[in-house]
């Protein structure tokens, strides 16, 4: 063997032991295992899973464009009709999941309305609240914002702090919340309310009965909405009895109101309704009535067309037109 041969022999050794070494030191590595968003349907749909966690979530909200205008008596300057055109942008997100003292929920929601002049441009808080069960406590609308159908009536509404209890079934619905309200005297908070109502479905009909108890006025009110099922459409009917000025409701001291809302189409609602007041004020002999009509059209998923034309008089005003076209997109 000569030298040649040799050194030939060593290079081809060499680069055979080299290939090795550099096939084993190339080592592919593990991918991460990836957490996708899970879909949660425990309670509902639009729920996800917060990655790493057992807890829902969902994120709502809607953009609303709307332009109202009311006819009313001439003005200063002499002007009898007015155009107003306003936006608001709402998000909700919801946080619930399940616990051995049951579902814990969570909710909040900020608004604003948009307004040339930028007065009304920042959002604020609209509800904010905490659920455990059929324990509530927070910030948010309360029994009294519940109405018929339409845009007519005028049956309260509260957005307070408030805490109680509701029992739910199938059929039969009670609760009993205590409020926080204003006192007396202008400025202060540190009144006391209490709120309860019972409801129940009875074949096509549902009733539910309200009450409410405003401690630092010491006056009431009593509320009863009956609706049922009739033709293509649901028929609501409401009274209210206000004992004197209260923060749960003081527009009159007799309310009645009614509403039809029949559904033409599936994407087509058209709501009539009319409210006649009593006392307006806690004034003796002072009344007051109005009518109106709602049109609701699904002009696609998430898509939405409102308008609303009603008339109103009282005995110490001029009657007028009022009314809103709306636009809306919920998601």
């Amino acid at each position: 063997m000569n030298i040649k041969s040799l050194l030939l022999g060593s290079a081809a050794a060499l680069a055979v032991v080299s290939g090795a070494q550099a096939a084993d030191a190339i080592v592919a590595a593990e991918p991460e295992p990836m957490e996708y968003v899970r879909v949660c349907d425990a309670f509902g749909t639009g729920y996800f899973y917060i990655p790493g966690t057992e807890t829902c979530l969902k994120i709502g909200g809607y953009v609303r464009a709307q332009l109202n205008w009311e006819n009313v008596q001439d003005d200063a300057d002499g002007n009898d009709f007015g155009l107003d055109a306003r936006t608001r942008g709402r998000l909700e997100i919801s946080a619930k999941n399940d616990s051995e003292v049951g579902t814990i929920g969570s909710f909040f929601a900020f608004q604003a309305w948009g307004e040339e002049d930028g007065v009304n441009s920042g959002f604020v808080l609209d509800e904010a609240y905490i659920t455990v069960g059929g324990f509530k406590v927070g910030y948010f609308y309360n029994y009294w914002d519940n109405g018929i159908a339409g845009e007519t009536d005028n049956l309260g509404s509260n957005l307070i702090n408030s805490i109680g209890y509701e029992y739910s079934s199938d059929a039969f619905t009670a609760g009993v919340f205590i409020d926080e309200l204003s006192a007396s005297a202008a400025g202060e908070n540190d009144g006391v309310g209490v709120e309860a109502q019972v409801s129940g479905t009875f074949g096509v009909a549902t009733a539910a009965l309200l009450g409410g108890y405003d401690f630092a006025r010491e006056e009431g009110a009593v509320r009863l909405i009956v609706e049922a099922e009739v033709g293509p459409g649901t028929l609501g009917v409401a009274g209210i009895y206000s004992s004197g000025d209260n923060q749960y409701y003081d527009f009159s001291e007799w309310t009645v109101s009614a509403s039809y809302a029949a559904k033409l189409t599936d994407k087509l609602k058209l709501t009539p309704g009319a409210e006649y007041h009593w006392d307006i004020a806690h004034v003796d002999g002072i009344d007051g009535w109005e009518a109106g009509l709602t049109l609701d059209y699904a002009i696609a998923e998430g898509l939405a067309f409102k308008t609303y034309a009603g008339y109103e008089d009282t005995d110490v005003t001029d009657g007028n037109w009022t009314g809103f076209v709306r636009l809306q997109r919920s998601f």
